[in-house]
């Protein structure tokens, strides 16, 4: 069999999925249940051959209905505040420099081995030795400011006009506030970013 064409293998393949699904009778039910399971193995073995094999998406992204009122969840999104891209860089660069000159004074006052910031690309980087390292960057499609924390990991922070701070919607956190209050636990001496 190891000469027959595709095509030959096709038509044996239908023939067997065929025969499996027939109803089965009572004296070959044992056969017909071995053909389904033989079928339906070379059905996706057939399938696999013909495409790449995909992986399942690791993440669903709908969306869930919001509490609106002011309970728990993520605050609302009022795109019609939507920063223009030129205001958001502004915003932002002028953030993420802000930060990065106290972030650089308070690495002076503390005794921490390993202890290292980097603004490069776009991307402010602060090791923090046996601590872990932060990693603060831009997203222009989203108007955000992306925040990876070893404390309390991933996090996307949206521009608050009101509040005039950039803010993480799940928690309603400003920026400031969250690396005031982890630093402070990780360095043991605070820090003032606001």
């Amino acid at each position: 069999m190891a000469s027959c064409s595709s095509s030959t293998k096709l038509l044996l393949l239908r023939r067997l999925v065929s025969r499996a699904l027939k109803p089965p009778s009572s004296s070959s039910s044992t056969i017909n249940k071995s053909f389904l399971c033989s079928s339906t193995y070379l059905l996706e073995a057939s399938k696999c051959a013909r495409r790449p094999s995909l992986s399942p998406p690791s993440r669903s992204f709908c969306s869930r209905p919001l509490n609106l009122d002011g309970g728990e969840g993520p605050a609302t999104i009022d795109y019609h505040c939507v920063l223009q891209e030129d205001e958001f860089h502004n915003l932002a660069d002028s953030t993420i420099h802000d930060l990065l000159e106290k972030l650089e004074e308070y690495g002076d006052s503390v005794d921490i081995d390993g202890f290292d910031i980097d603004y490069g690309n776009q991307v402010l980087t602060m090791k923090l030795g046996a601590s872990g390292t932060y990693v603060l960057n831009k997203q222009t499609p989203n108007r955000q400011i992306w925040l990876s924390s070893p404390v309390s990991g991933p996090s996307r922070f949206d521009w608050d006009q009101d509040a005039q701070a950039w803010v993480y919607r799940r928690t309603k956190a400003n920026l400031s506030k969250v690396l005031e209050s982890e630093l402070e636990h990780l360095c043991g001496q605070p820090i003032n970013l606001s």
